[in-house]
């Protein structure tokens, strides 16, 4: 089984896309994943069949391929609650608009629509990106969040998406939630819940991140078995804990990414406490056959050594495959 190797250009979008598509070329990579901001793609021009085929010629210049777009920063504000400043950072001024909360989520939700739209001309199958939540402000149970408040907050998601998931089916392509903090689906149980919310819809599935699950000490290798066939993307990103000196928490204190007194940091691929080997093991046996995206965030480590060290480190772990015969038939008489 071959899977691509795609650098996420999230963490690239300051550059233009035609530098991250040269500079992933050059190291090898198989394609990217692309950002749905920067210069990257602008999904509003779906319908601009020359703008599409401009993102392709660029990748084929540079032989890469796509096998997946991401639009986080719009899916983040379709359910949350507030909106408030820290979306105006990341949200471009077609969303953002008046900044009027309502309007803000409406115009989210046709964007995620559109991204489909963008998608499905480009000939991609699979959106990656966040929901946003109107609970994750109730994560620490305090003030008292009823059952009825939690209860509401996954209606609210599964009324939100229902009308993005139809443009997806109706285009032919899957959406993929990545189970993050701050999303209605962030840990195990409310990925169990999100996809009991939406109705079990066949285009909405996860991306796996295992970055996001080894702090929260959630198994990302038991969540590939027991959400295999919801599997829809996979990021490769590392994480590394810092607790236990009595210090140290795990919701990290406010800091900033790599100062010493957080609990824990995202860390280049293959430098934190995934378990990538198992991972991969498990990836191959529930048959996942997309790409595995490099999601480069290290803020102790320059991108441009971090990148292609984590292509190497990804195309190591990608070799271990299934054994075509097995290890004991020599010992069979027969």
């Amino acid at each position: 089984m071959s899977n691509p190797i795609t650098l996420f250009t999230g963490q690239w979008a300051d550059l233009p896309f035609e530098e991250v598509a040269r500079l992933a070329g050059e190291w090898g990579y198989d394609g990217l994943e692309i950002a749905c901001w920067g210069d990257h793609i602008d999904v509003s021009r779906w319908d601009d069949a020359a703008y599409v085929a401009s993102r392709r010629e660029i990748l084929e210049r540079n032989g890469l391929g796509v096998w997946a777009i991401a639009n986080h920063l719009a899916g983040q504000a379709v359910c949350d609650d507030p909106i408030d400043e820290r979306h105006r950072d990341i949200l471009s001024d077609r969303v953002w608009g008046d900044g009027d909360a309502e309007g803000v989520r409406q115009r989210a939700a046709e964007e995620l629509k559109n991204t489909a739209r963008f998608a499905a001309a480009l000939g991609v199958r699979t959106v990656t990106g966040f929901s946003g939540s109107a609970i994750w402000k109730a994560v620490a149970m305090f003030p008292p969040a009823s059952e009825e408040f939690i209860d509401a907050g996954f209606r609210d998601f599964a009324e939100r998406f229902s009308p993005i998931l139809d443009v997806f089916e109706e285009v032919g392509v899957r959406f993929a939630l990545e189970v993050h903090p701050s999303e209605i689906a962030y840990d195990y149980w409310t990925a169990t819940r999100a996809l009991e919310a939406i109705g079990d819809r066949p285009s909405f599935g996860f991306n796996w991140d295992p970055s996001h699950m080894v702090w929260q000490d959630i198994d990302p290798v038991g969540f590939l078995w027991d959400f295999r066939d919801r599997i829809f993307h996979v990021h490769c990103k590392d994480t590394k804990k810092r607790l236990g000196n009595g210090r140290n928490g795990r919701l990290s204190s406010h800091l900033a990414w790599a100062d010493p007194r957080r609990g824990w940091d995202f860390i280049s691929t293959g430098h934190g406490d995934v378990p990538w080997e198992d991972a991969f093991r498990m990836l191959r046996a529930i048959g996942y056959d997309g790409p595995f995206s490099v999601e480069w965030e290290d803020a102790g480590m320059d991108r441009l050594d971090g990148a292609p060290e984590a292509l190497a480190f990804v195309r190591r772990m990608a070799a271990i495959t299934p054994s075509a015969a097995a290890f004991d038939a020599a010992f069979s008489s027969r």
